[in-house]
């Protein structure tokens, strides 16, 4: 069974058709610049674009980059303060016609490495952490999504959320090296651990291909690996969001 499934981002909205069963994408993956201003009106058309790219007719998984409630946005997360209150899959289906499954981009990325990649089949507490424009999150529970949640914006000591300290986009602000970034990540990881206790912790975004030049720095006592999905997990884990979504 394929669905296609769409992951928007800070710096980009990309999407594939996803065969759900496997978890593999069925075809190549197509990218379009977030808009900027990354408004309501200007994502809607991205995605309208995109949804033409496939001739999709059938419906469609998005996850996105705000915090959600049953497809609503709580608040305009690093997209745009516009996108307050804004019914997405509502929004999408204005613009294309087709019905849309909206879920957490990081909740979607941990959903495709929870059946397919680094965590399938641990047990116990594992948190998805992705880096990029800011810090997602997505919490499971042997195995279970417990969704929503947003861990990029609990605090640093100088009373700044983490994702401003320790996010990709921070790293470029700050000209960080990777060592420099592996040290701010290092903290924000032991907060987190403190904080949940998780059995595994799975690196998602674009750190997850370069992982290898920061993990020297994570001196911690729990289990940092990257998503095997790398930056595909979002697609993949918001396609199978639909098909769960499916009556």
């Amino acid at each position: 069974m394929e669905i296609l499934g769409i992951d928007v981002g800070g710096t980009g909205i990309k999407g594939a058709l996803v065969d759900v069963e496997t978890g593999k994408l069925t075809t190549d993956k197509y990218r379009i610049p977030t808009p900027n201003p990354a408004t309501p009106e200007a994502i809607a058309n991205t995605i309208q674009r995109l949804v033409s790219h496939f001739n999709w007719k059938g419906l469609v998984g998005c996850g996105f980059p705000t915090p959600l409630q049953h497809g609503k946005c709580l608040t305009g997360g690093n997209l745009h303060e516009e996108w307050k209150g804004v019914q997405v899959d509502t929004l999408f289906k204005s613009k294309t016609g087709n019905d849309f499954s909206i879920v957490n981009d990081a909740d979607a990325a941990g959903l495709a490495e929870i059946n397919f990649g680094a965590g399938k089949n641990v047990k116990g507490t594992v948190i998805m952490i992705t880096l990029g424009t800011g810090i997602g999150s997505g919490l499971f529970l042997d195995g279970k999504l417990l969704p929503n949640t947003e861990f990029g914006h609990v605090l640093h000591k100088n009373g700044e959320i983490f994702e401003k300290y320790a996010s990709d986009s921070a790293r470029k602000r700050d000209d960080l090296s990777r060592k420099e970034w592996g040290k701010r990540l290092l903290k924000y990881f032991k907060h987190i651990n403190l904080l949940l206790s998780p059995d595994l912790i799975i690196v998602g975004g674009g750190a997850s291909k370069k992982f290898d030049k920061i993990e020297a720095q994570f001196d911690i006592d729990v289990d940092i690996v990257p998503a095997k999905a790398e930056n595909e997990a979002g697609i993949i884990g918001a396609a199978m969001a639909a098909k769960n979504h499916i009556k």
